[in-house]
């Protein structure tokens, strides 16, 4: 792609989501997710393949339907209340439907079929942009509206993690291996959202880090499938041992920082007298670890083949750049000390 019109998408999502963050009206707040959505279509239709152009239109219609869900949530809004400004959402109605518009555009299960179908179509790059940016928007007005529907929230958030969960078992594709953890992530983020905002926001920050290293270290690795990790060690060896602590950590495994949100929303829903769904999410945190663990055995335990082409990669000088992907790989494994620091900085008034 001409790197001109690159960097003008580039701008384009950058400014969507800055355009939603800063406004606190629903019609710039709509126009903000427009302007996200529309950058990002002709990205992921750069490579003028079948799956892609098939992922590209799923994501087009899947957002449009979301945001004519917005946009009827927010007239009705205003019609019932005559405000247009996004805290002063308050009607059980237009709540409900403004929610689950959200839940449609970030992938919450049980609205989740489109995700991993267009994440598979994508190349890498693509795929973490839509792992992670695309998120940051829907979830600053989720934070605003904070829905006062605890049942329906928890049960969401419950459903999320399992089919997160079960839905990677199965996966032998990483993109698709990584959208069912992004759902199960989006599950936990969820279930904490109506006690504690700020919990959600750090467990939102500590997964964009950690995906952002598997994607990288993947992207490294040049792998799309779980079978092709078993060359790792021929291509990057330091990486290969720091992706598993990195698929760890997103287990949430102590004492990695991905163990830290999950340890925080756990103690936060039994302050609320919540312990079976705390319970319950600790269970379907099991779920995920055995699909992480696959990516780590193909990694660690999978020895390459001892051949002629499987020896090539050795005598290639690497020149790919690496330092964005230590700094990340670093900050996935090394933030729980930082646990205290954080949590009095996200809390803080």
């Amino acid at each position: 792609m001409n790197p001109l019109i690159l960097s003008t998408l580039m701008m384009g999502i950058g400014l969507g989501t800055t355009v939603t963050f800063a406004s606190s009206h629903w019609l710039l707040a709509w126009i903000g997710l427009e302007m996200n959505t529309l950058a990002i279509l002709p990205l992921m239709a750069q490579r003028h393949h079948p799956r892609a152009v098939e992922a590209t239109t799923k994501y087009f219609l899947t957002q449009s339907a979301a945001a004519a869900t917005i946009m009827f949530a927010a007239a009705t809004n205003a019609w019932i209340t005559g405000q247009w400004d996004v805290q002063c959402i308050s009607h059980p109605v237009p709540t409900t439907l403004m929610c689950m518009a959200l839940f449609l555009k970030i992938g919450l299960a049980p609205l989740h079929a489109w995700l991993p179908e267009v994440i598979q179509g994508l190349d890498l790059t693509t795929g973490w942009i839509m792992s992670t940016w695309q998120k940051l928007a829907p979830f600053a007005l989720l934070v605003q509206v904070l829905p006062n529907m605890p049942t329906l929230m928890t049960m969401l958030g419950l459903i999320s993690m399992a089919v997160g969960g079960w839905g990677g078992l199965n996966q032998t594709q990483l993109r698709k291996m990584m959208a069912y953890s992004s759902i199960a992530h989006l599950g936990w983020m969820v279930i904490v959202l109506q006690h504690s905002p700020a919990m959600t926001m750090l467990a939102l920050t500590m997964y964009i880090l950690m995906t952002t290293s598997a994607f990288m270290t993947f992207k490294l690795l040049k792998s799309t499938n779980i079978n092709t990790l078993a060359l790792s060690w021929s291509k990057a060896p330091v990486v290969t041992v720091m992706a598993p602590l990195v698929m760890l950590s997103l287990a949430g495994l102590p004492p990695l920082s991905g163990f830290m949100p999950k340890w925080l929303i756990i103690q936060e829903l039994t302050k609320q007298d919540l312990a079976l769904p705390a319970t319950l999410a600790a269970m379907m945190a099991l779920l995920s670890l055995f699909f992480y663990l696959r990516i780590c055995f193909s990694l660690s335990f999978t020895s390459p083949p001892n051949n002629l082409l499987a020896c090539i990669p050795w005598r290639m000088k690497m020149v790919e750049v690496t330092m964005p992907l230590a700094v990340s790989s670093s900050l996935s494994m090394l933030l729980l000390p930082l646990a205290p620091a954080l949590l009095s900085l996200m809390l803080a008034p």
